[in-house]
């Protein structure tokens, strides 16, 4: 039977024979940039936007792959199509990307100084699980600001997309204790909030879609595809400084992310959002994105 195939180092191999070696600067300090794109009708969306803030992040490493932005977006339309064909047509795939500085040659990690390496590249898919979200479009989605504060734009620029994510397993412990099924939204160190694990975090107030300032946050591929629907739609998008306060009065609240897109967020800290239900302008926004790709979102991840 045939199996997917992992583009890891140069070389297209089965699933089955990818791996990385435990001296691996992604191992052993878990420096890694990374990105997810996925698919509409198994074509990648917006692959352009992902592979430039790939390489954007590789120079802020300083890390040089051997590979254009063209070839890489090639290589990524070439293993996207050879692995759909190996899934059912109503299905769609994740492709991860991932970089890390390369293997160290003992497992010394930074301590062994400065080392001649070459970078792991990794490419691989995954069907998107959709059924995992379900309960956010019939539920809504609860949000938990715990004590784990945001890694500070001083020391990590939050424009880098990494899998240096220890604060975010430690913040999603305290979450669940909470509430098992809440999604850990973090604040800063002056208590403003930031994003959560895998999504950026708008609220609506007045008719006005506010956002957290790009000082703390990730600038999502979602995000902005939200802000462009805004634009065409006449509807204000502020970035700006928000605080707990400011979500609880809300008129509604959302995140944006690649793999569902959108999702109503209907409570913080136990607190209700709004009426607790999917707002007007989330409805808004999704039906139009759904328009825009010719495909219902909701009503994908619902399996209808």
């Amino acid at each position: 039977m045939a199996e997917p195939v992992i583009y890891l180092n140069g070389k297209m191999i089965p699933e089955s024979q990818a791996g990385l070696k435990v001296y691996d600067a992604g191992i052993v300090l878990g420096a890694t940039t990374t990105e997810m794109t996925r698919t509409f009708r198994q074509k990648l969306f917006r692959i352009e936007d992902h592979i430039d803030r790939l390489y954007q992040s590789l120079r802020y490493m300083d890390l040089d792959i051997g590979m254009t932005p063209p070839e890489m977006i090639g290589l990524s339309k070439e293993i996207t199509a050879h692995n759909a064909a190996l899934i059912m047509p109503n299905q769609e795939l994740g492709l991860i990307h991932f970089v890390t500085p390369g293997e160290f040659t003992a497992y010394a990690g930074s301590a062994a100084g400065k080392q001649e390496m070459k970078p792991t590249v990794c490419l691989h898919t995954f069907p998107i699980p959709f059924d995992l979200w379900a309960d956010f479009f019939l539920n809504g989605i609860h949000v938990v600001t715990p004590s784990t504060r945001h890694v500070p734009p001083q020391c990590v620029d939050p424009k880098m997309k990494n899998r240096s994510r220890m604060h975010w397993y430690l913040a999603d412990r305290e979450t669940h204790l909470a509430d098992p099924k809440a999604i850990t939204l973090l604040l800063d160190l002056d208590g403003n909030i930031t994003e959560t694990g895998g999504a950026n975090f708008l609220i609506v107030r007045d008719g006005v879609v506010l956002s957290p300032t790009l000082r703390n946050i990730l600038p999502g591929v979602s995000r902005q595809v939200v802000i462009e629907i805004c634009d065409n739609l006449g509807i204000p998008f502020i970035e700006k400084d928000l605080q707990v306060h400011d979500v609880v009065n809300a008129d509604e609240a959302f995140v944006t992310t690649t793999p569902y897109c959108m999702a109503p967020c209907t409570r913080i800290n136990g607190i209700t959002i709004g009426d607790g239900k999917s707002g007007p302008m989330f409805d808004r926004l999704i039906s139009t994105w759904s328009e825009r790709e010719g495909i219902d979102v909701v009503g994908q991840v619902l399996g209808k």
